[in-house]
């Protein structure tokens, strides 16, 4: 079974987004904030992670820079899903080696949830 970590604050959008990803058949393990997510990364292996950057505790932004600097976890697959939809911000999440990054207001979730297929392992 396909595992992802969906690290969102906001409840309402994290259930949504678990529960379509449950309906795909995805294993989904939920992070309310950045420290709980480099956590249950460091815990568990996941083949895609769905990372909000305005998060309390540890942005989004620091997550990435955490478990892309590490080799173990280098490899992981992480989609950025944020309200933050400036070129600088999106440039950032890039370079800190985000695969992926979509402006929640600017894409529907089932678009997500297709997007987040390509990096199903098999």
């Amino acid at each position: 079974m396909k595992k992802i970590l969906i690290a969102e604050d906001e409840d309402i959008l994290l259930n949504v987004l678990k529960d379509r990803f449950e309906a795909e058949g995805w294993e989904v393990t939920l992070a309310k904030n950045g420290e709980e997510a480099v956590v249950a990364i460091n815990k568990s292996k996941f083949d895609l992670v769905l990372l909000d950057l305005l998060m309390p505790k540890k942005d989004g932004f620091e997550v990435l820079k955490e478990v892309k600097g590490n080799p173990e976890l280098k490899s992981l697959p992480i989609i950025v899903l944020s309200n933050l939809g400036g070129d600088e911000d999106i440039k950032k999440a890039m370079a800190l080696g985000a695969n992926d990054y979509y402006v929640k207001t600017q894409h529907p979730m089932s678009e997500i949830v297709e997007k987040a297929k390509k990096y199903e392992s098999n």
